[in-house]
């Protein structure tokens, strides 16, 4: 479904991605893991159309997107959930929700797809007409993530979804993350700073540093290898409660 090849993006002048290379096949999670400033984000961002590439090719459903307009890019059905969250702090969950779907006509079909988001994710059904700059930092997660779904992307970029979140809460959005990816259909490239719970709900891994990929291939293996055991993994929540759901 979104295939990238030897990408190269530079922030004024500073190279923060050198040839990189990876793929994305339709119905699967995808995780890229890396320390700080390995070049998680830009990637992202420049799938997104945020980022400007200097060189390289991003390619969605067979189309070159390569440095399209952002607002494009969602419309062709990818949709990206930033880190930080950046949800529209002065205006309600409800809104936030509505911006959404920006794009899209079909209100029959978006009052559907908000009960879906409900179903997900009953808590923002409960603070529907809250500012969302009040909610505490997961449930500020669940809302961009659930705001990213109602463009109805068919490929979901979701970066760093357990940062700065309680424990007990980043359980619940990882499992809803694999309930998205199965029940929904959903293609899903994940950004995550722990190792740990990307590998265990996603089906292959990309090792970025410095801009570079040093590693792929599928999770179990990458679990398996030494220097990502001695680099990247710790201490996580128990894979058995993701990989059910948290059911």
């Amino acid at each position: 479904m979104l295939e990238i090849r030897n990408l190269h993006v530079s922030y004024g002048g500073i190279a923060a991605l050198h040839g990189i290379s990876l793929e994305v096949p339709a119905g699967s999670i995808v995780t890229l893991i890396g320390g700080n400033g390995a070049g998680k984000s830009s990637t992202l961002r420049a799938i997104s159309g945020i980022a400007k590439v200097a060189s390289g090719s991003i390619v969605f459903e067979g189309r070159d997107i390569t440095n399209k307009p952002a607002h494009e890019i969602v419309a062709l059905g990818l949709a990206h959930s930033p880190e930080g969250r950046m949800v529209f702090s002065n205006l309600t969950v409800l809104e936030n929700l509505h911006m959404g779907a920006h794009l899209r006509r079909d209100r029959n079909a978006i009052s559907s797809d908000l009960e879906r988001i409900f179903t997900l994710f009953p808590r923002l059904k409960e603070r529907l007409q809250q500012a969302a700059g009040t909610l505490s930092g997961g449930e500020q997660q669940m809302l961009a993530i659930a705001r990213a779904l109602m463009s109805k992307p068919k490929c979901l970029l979701l970066d760093e979804p357990s940062l700065g979140i309680a424990p007990i809460l980043v359980q619940t959005i990882f499992s809803r993350i694999v309930e998205i990816n199965r029940e929904l259909g959903l293609t899903i490239l994940l950004v995550e700073q722990n190792a740990n719970l990307a590998l265990r709900i996603a089906s292959h891994g990309y090792v970025l540093e410095t801009g570079r990929i040093i590693l792929n291939d599928t999770t179990d293996s990458l679990r398996s290898n030494p220097a990502v055991r001695s680099a990247y993994l710790g201490e996580s929540i128990p894979g058995d409660a993701l990989a059910n759901g948290g059911n």
